[in-house]
């Protein structure tokens, strides 16, 4: 017995010697890693700084180098496709999803449908909803005044097009906008790790083509093909696609409606980005699921919307009321449409 307590004693220290928690791990791991593959030590390390933190932004310009690849790698029509789905696909998720429901909560959907969108969302390399969304909230609160992350009139157009969220404070989540959507984990993982989406589909379409080149190398296509078109070109031209709606939607169109912003209805922005470029329209009245307040206005998000519906997959869509399309119109409302 005065052996056992004996060894016990000796032992005690030795439990002790516990391996590294989780967050001395983190405080040993260079601060510009831990920042690329965990977004939570954005709290820390972003601060408030207004400069371009460019060692973050890596990935970002790396994307568009990447993007050059089409040039080596040659195109098959196969991978035409493919980039074209890929950028139809992932555009919905972020105008339908990021956009009208995680920011304007403009229809309802099932827990289960909300997470498998907020990871397609995530696929466009635009970061996670959370993020997306409390950022977006933002905009809308200060829109085209100070405090606004990306208005054209006070950045520029470079600012306001990417700028923005290159910096310190444009990494950081607004957290206090999205309370309501932190309380799902699943979308706090996404949020913390918003990089494993993006590298999950780029290997998914590296993976198509390696398997078409195998098992049908009629079709001309192999793995780096289809990961240069499929995931880098088609990623690029969503980014750009997606962020003429903070830059060219606040100054090159027409106005329907006094808003008290410079925000302006295109159609041509309304064709690239599925129905977004009624801009005008949607800072009139945000919290619609249409944002082309008439039939003559395409809308293609909202149409697809409507389709789902019908499939029961999302229901509850936020429409426009009458009285909103009289209110404070700065055309003729008998014209029902611009000038």
């Amino acid at each position: 017995m005065p052996a056992r307590r004996r060894s016990r004693a000796c032992a005690a220290p030795i439990a002790t010697a516990a391996p590294l928690d989780e967050r001395e791990r983190r405080e040993r791991t260079p601060p510009w890693l831990r920042r690329w593959f965990d977004s939570r030590s954005e709290d820390r390390a972003a601060g408030s700084s207004n400069d371009v933190d460019w060692l973050r932004c890596l990935p970002f310009l790396a994307m568009h180098i990447a993007a050059l690849g089409v040039f080596w790698t040659g195109w098959s029509p196969v991978a035409l496709a493919v980039a074209a789905a890929s950028f139809l696909v992932r555009m919905f998720a972020i105008t339908g999803f990021y956009h009208r429901y995680f920011s304007h909560r403009a229809f309802r959907t099932s827990r289960a449908f909300q997470a498998l969108m907020a990871f397609v969302g995530g696929c466009a390399a635009q970061r996670d909803p959370m993020w997306w969304a409390s950022h977006h909230a933002q905009h809308h609160s200060h829109s085209d005044a100070p405090g606004d992350p990306h208005s054209p009139s006070l950045s520029g157009f470079l600012g306001s097009h990417a700028g923005w969220f290159m910096t310190g404070e444009g990494f950081l989540t607004r957290s206090r906008f999205v309370r309501d959507w932190a309380r799902f984990p699943e979308l706090r993982l996404l949020n913390r790790f918003d990089w494993v989406p993006p590298l999950v589909f780029a290997a998914l379409v590296y993976l198509a083509g390696w398997i078409l080149e195998r098992w049908q190398p009629q079709l001309g296509t192999n793995g780096p093909q289809m990961l240069a078109w499929g995931f880098f070109a088609s990623t690029v031209c969503l980014y750009h696609a997606t962020f003429t709606i903070n830059s060219l939607a606040h100054g090159w169109g027409h106005r329907r409606f006094a808003t008290g912003d410079d925000s302006r209805n295109n159609w041509l922005l309304a064709l690239l980005t599925l129905g977004e470029g009624w801009h005008n329209n949607h800072h009139h009245y945000p919290g619609a699921a249409r944002q082309g307040f008439y039939w003559w206005e395409l809308d293609i998000t909202y149409y697809v919307l409507l389709s789902l519906q019908r499939l029961g997959l999302v229901w509850n869509l936020r429409t426009v009321p009458e009285h909103a399309l009289a209110r404070n119109r700065v055309d003729s409302p008998a014209a029902g449409g611009s000038r």
